[in-house]
C-alpha cells in the first residue's frame, strides 16, 4: 500500500466525533480511578494526575460536542430522534461538572485536603461525570 493510498483510506474512514467522544469517555474514568488512589493513600502525585485529567477531559469536550452536532446534522438532517436529545443534553451535563470540578480545583487547591461541604461537593461531581461518560457511550 502506497502512502497516497493510505491517506486516501485515512480520509474516507477518519471521524474526528467518534475519536474525540472516546478520548473524553476514556479519560474521565481514569481521573476517577485516581481520584479514588489518592483517598487510601493519600498520594498527592495522584490528586495532582486526577487535576491534570479534568482539564484535558475539560478541553476535549467542545471538540466531542460540536463534531458530534455536525455528524448529527450532516449524517442525520438533524433528526429530532430521542437518543440525539439526550446525547445533547448528557453532553451539557459534563461540560458543567467538568467546568464546576475544574473550577472548584483551581480556585481551591486544598480541597481534598481541608474537608467540609467543599471536599464533598468536589468529589461527588467527579463521581457523577462517570455514570454521564457510560450512557453517552450507552445512546
Amino acid at each position: 500500500m502506497g502512502l497516497m493510498s493510505f491517506l486516501k483510506e485515512m480520509k474516507q474512514t477518519f471521524f474526528l466525533h467518534a475519536i474525540a467522544a472516546h478520548f473524553s469517555n476514556g479519560v474521565v474514568p481514569v481521573a476517577v480511578f485516581y481520584l479514588l488512589l489518592f483517598l487510601p493513600t493519600g498520594n498527592h502525585y495522584f490528586e495532582h494526575t486526577t487535576k491534570h485529567l479534568l482539564v484535558i477531559v475539560l478541553l476535549a469536550i467542545p471538540f466531542s460536542f460540536f463534531s458530534g452536532i455536525h455528524d448529527w446534522k450532516t449524517k442525520y438532517k438533524g433528526a429530532k430522534a430521542p437518543v440525539f436529545v439526550k446525547k445533547i443534553r448528557l453532553s451539557f451535563a459534563l461540560f458543567t461538572l467538568a467546568v464546576l470540578t475544574v473550577v472548584i480545583r483551581f480556585a481551591f487547591p486544598d480541597v481534598m485536603y481541608a474537608g467540609g461541604l467543599l471536599h464533598w461537593l468536589y468529589m461527588a461531581m467527579l463521581l457523577a461525570m462517570l455514570p454521564v461518560v457510560v450512557l453517552l457511550g450507552h445512546y
